[in-house]
């Protein structure tokens, strides 16, 4: 899924450099990972197949092929102990066998999605690089699917733009699903234009898609922050097939799968969506949809501090009559509402307990505590019979107990977040990003869930030069973006 378009707006596109360590410049893939069981796993988000789900970053200011701000992207990958930072392969476009090359500011790694795309049991990893100068189209974008394998991601095949003329910033919102019913994988990709693009699985490595759909949507187009700024993919109708939402200035549009492609459904909620989710939270078998809208000012909003709503599945689809909304005045939910804090520019689904019911990790990375500006906090709200609720919320920060590090002007904590368990103890584990850590070094924090919900107990914090992307004095934003945020 994509990030918020409007905090780009905010942080200029241009990063200053970074340097990564002499292996990632030269092509090569850093540090190793652990042995991968015979048989792969199936999971979409398991890349070397060894049944423990993974954690895909992106570090989109990274130098790579002594390029400034080519980008990388860092897969950690779980275990009985879960992620670690030594458990790590780093891939950019200098890697061998990853096609294309590392140019300047190319930004590889600022979008991120997974699946299963070639169904060999081994999760891929898709890559947008919405800022790719492609055949002299300046900022003309690319998608390049990074392949699963028993050593991890290994080589990659692009996925070039069907329409280059129509749009630019092709890669700048990813979704993966089976948006046609036929029980294959599906990759959709946006750009600044009306049409989003739904390329057809199977995949091969050296074919690429089976087939694409033109799906022209209600959306507007024109220069970025616009076209289609966030996907996401649900079976809201629970039917089989999955739905397709589009996010765009113009509003968020739920189009439904069908076999010749998506139709409109509804539309669900105003536009600026910050970051989707989706989820059953509520266990009715529909799956349920969550739109975060961190910059409020643009709306004229009476909450001050961002909020995300859910919008609830049903046999129709997405059922706007359902639906709730939760910020910091939220009963349960700590914290007060301010404006700026960009509650909702990310979110997660997961869930954290073991209790069957999906939660769900909202991140406001502007939130200012004590003098610190920007410092960034995580929620935790909880899932249940009734759908997600403010009871019982969790609050996570860089000043909480046991939590690594301490809370600094313009962290950004909680610009990416993540839930998976990645330790298969059958509770999700809430990984954070914050790209703005020590001067846009970025890091990444991971917490255990528990059967009293996620616990600073035992967190394990990383930054770039931990997984081979230097970090002295430059801008690598390592936790920018992570897949499944």
């Amino acid at each position: 899924m994509s990030r918020s378009p409007h905090k780009r707006s905010r942080r200029p596109v241009v990063l200053g450099a970074v340097a990564v360590a002499a292996a990632l410049a030269g092509g090569l893939l850093i540090a190793l990972p652990g042995g991968a069981s015979a048989a792969a796993s199936g999971l979409a988000d398991d890349f070397n197949g060894d049944g423990y789900r993974d954690l895909a970053t992106g570090a989109p200011g990274a130098v790579a092929g002594g390029k400034a701000k080519a980008g990388a992207v860092v897969v950690n990958y779980g275990s009985s102990s879960g992620i670690s930072a030594a458990r790590h392969k780093t891939t950019s476009q200098s890697s061998s066998g990853v096609p294309g090359d590392s140019e300047t500011s190319d930004r590889f790694g600022t979008e991120l999605a997974h699946g299963d795309l070639n169904r060999d049991g081994y999760g891929d990893l898709v890559v947008g690089t919405p800022l790719e100068d492609v055949s002299g189209d300046v900022d003309g974008g690319l998608v390049t699917i990074l392949w699963g394998s028993s050593s991890g991601l290994s080589g990659g095949t692009t996925i070039s733009d069907p329409n280059a003329s129509g749009h630019d910033r092709f890669g700048q919102s990813l979704a993966v699903g089976d948006f046609t019913g036929d029980g294959k994988a599906d990759l959709a990709v946006g750009s600044t234009g009306k049409d989003v693009w739904i390329f057809k699985g199977g995949f091969t490595k050296s074919g690429g898609a089976a087939g694409k759909v033109r799906l022209d949507t209600q959306i507007e187009s024109g220069a970025y922050p616009k076209g289609a700024v966030q996907l996401a993919a649900g079976d809201f109708g629970n039917d089989g097939t999955d739905d397709l939402v589009v996010g765009s200035s113009a509003g968020n549009f739920v189009y439904r799968g069908a076999s010749t492609g998506p139709t409109l459904q509804t539309e669900a909620g105003a536009g600026y969506a910050s970051a989707f989710a989706v989820a059953d939270f509520d266990r009715d078998g529909h799956d349920d949809l969550v739109v975060g809208t961190d910059f409020v000012d643009i709306l004229n909003s009476s909450v001050k501090g961002g909020y995300a709503t859910v919008f609830y599945g049903g046999t129709a689809g997405v059922d706007t009559t359902r639906s709730a909304a939760f910020s910091q005045d939220t009963p349960g939910v700590p914290g007060s509402d301010e404006s700026n804090d960009w509650f909702g520019t990310s979110l997660a689904a997961g869930d954290v307990n073991g209790d069957g019911y999906p939660d769900l990790a909202v991140g406001a990375d502007n939130e200012s505590i004590g003098s610190a500006e920007g410092v960034g906090n995580v929620w935790v709200l909880r899932g249940g019979p009734s759908g997600l609720t403010g009871t019982g919320a969790q609050s996570f920060n860089q000043d909480t107990s046991g939590v690594p590090g301490g809370n600094e002007s313009a962290d950004m904590f909680g610009g990416a977040v993540h839930l998976a368990d990645h330790n298969k103890d059958g509770r999700a584990d809430l990984s954070v990003g914050a790209g703005g850590e020590n001067s846009d070094d970025g890091a990444v924090w991971v917490l255990r869930g528990s059967t009293g919900g996620v616990t600073a107990t035992g967190a394990v914090s990383f930054g770039a030069s931990s997984v081979g992307i230097g970090n002295s004095g430059n801008d690598p934003m390592f936790g920018d973006a992570m897949s499944g945020s």
